[in-house]
């Protein structure tokens, strides 16, 4: 359970070999961290992933995770719980990015990755939620997008899966008001990592240490949504409410 501070005791990372959920994971160690898990389908990535958080006083595991195997994910949940105990932070940051204009197009590509970043992301969100509601206490932070406050043309299907997700996670949150357990959504613009990499930066790119940052701040805050970097809520307050034409002409990507 989180001490007074705010610090966890048990962190997972689903999608354990991500940069922004390792760099949360990063930011959340503390003299009374206990358990690091790292959930994730690549053991070999995640094992050199855990390497890095390794410290004294704490275990960093791994487990296998996929997050396409939807029938899985309550069980992996579950399995994760029976070793480290209570789940104090659960981070859902797996995801893929897709191929823009070549994924709206090619159904089988359109459709993989829809299933990961919403069904998969939802499945494994209500696995969390379960286990934390019946701890009483808990929170799972979910890695939304500004891509998905209003869906761009070249990257539709990546963005359209992030709208849903963001709506799905805040319903979510709504639901567990009451029983000691919350989800925080945190909405990162443009974040320089391997994902991006060759990518042309958009206005207001961030780091993952910076989301990381933003992320814990609002976690120990209490907040319900965090945006990364905070001007960006004022960007799509306006950017949301712009005419079809003229959003359509933006140099966005």
């Amino acid at each position: 359970m989180d001490n007074a501070f705010g610090q966890p005791q048990t962190i997972v990372v689903l999608g354990g070999t991500s940069e922004i959920g390792l760099a949360i994971a990063h930011q959340l160690l503390s003299p009374v961290t206990r358990h690091v898990v790292l959930a994730c389908r690549d053991l070999v990535k995640g094992e050199q992933a855990a390497a890095s958080l390794r410290g004294d006083g704490f275990e960093v595991s791994v487990a296998h995770f996929d997050g396409a195997d939807t029938a899985s994910h309550e069980r992996v949940i579950g399995e994760i719980a029976e070793r480290v105990g209570d789940l104090d932070v659960v981070v859902l940051a797996f995801g893929q990015l897709g191929h823009g204009e070549a994924t709206g197009q090619d159904v089988a590509e359109a459709a993989a990755l829809a299933h990961v970043n919403f069904t998969g992301a939802v499945s494994a969100s209500v696995a969390v939620a379960n286990r934390l509601r019946a701890q009483g206490h808990g929170t799972l932070v979910v890695l939304s997008s500004v891509a998905g406050e209003r869906v761009r043309k070249a990257n539709f299907v990546y963005g359209s899966t992030k709208a849903g997700l963001d709506g799905f996670a805040q319903g979510l949150g709504d639901s567990l008001v009451g029983t000691g357990a919350r989800v925080l959504v945190v909405r990162p613009g443009f974040v320089h990592s391997q994902m991006t990499k060759g990518m042309p930066a958009a206005p207001f790119a961030t780091t993952p240490d910076v989301v990381a940052q933003l992320t814990v701040k609002g976690l120990r805050a209490g907040r319900r949504t965090v945006w990364a970097p905070g001007i960006l809520r004022v960007v799509f307050s306006v950017l949301r409410h712009l005419p079809g034409p003229v959003w359509r002409r933006l140099p966005l990507g």
